[in-house]
């Protein structure tokens, strides 16, 4: 299992295109992807449930993902999240 923790950074927090650029993110990935924010764990690759979190700008998030590719998918959660990787 691998666990990291970042800061949402992007413009306008997670709104709906980011949120669901997110879930497509975490979908491609083979590993179960949680993310948690102020005690509230969700499966990063439903939309409802990361809709749930209201995740805005400066947020503080752990990305968690358990399974083969576990590396790559918080890698990958974790650049996006940050504003560093437009997927």
């Amino acid at each position: 299992m691998k666990r990291e923790t970042t800061t949402v950074q992007l413009k306008n927090g997670l709104e709906v295109r980011p949120i669901a650029v997110l879930v497509q993110l975490a979908s491609r990935y083979d590993s179960k992807v949680y993310l948690e924010s102020e005690g509230k764990r969700v499966n990063a690759k439903s939309i409802m449930g990361m809709m749930s979190l209201g995740l805005d700008t400066g947020a503080s998030v752990v990305i968690e993902a358990d399974g083969a590719d576990e590396n790559a998918a918080v890698e990958s959660l974790a650049g996006f999240l940050s504003g560093k990787e437009e997927n």
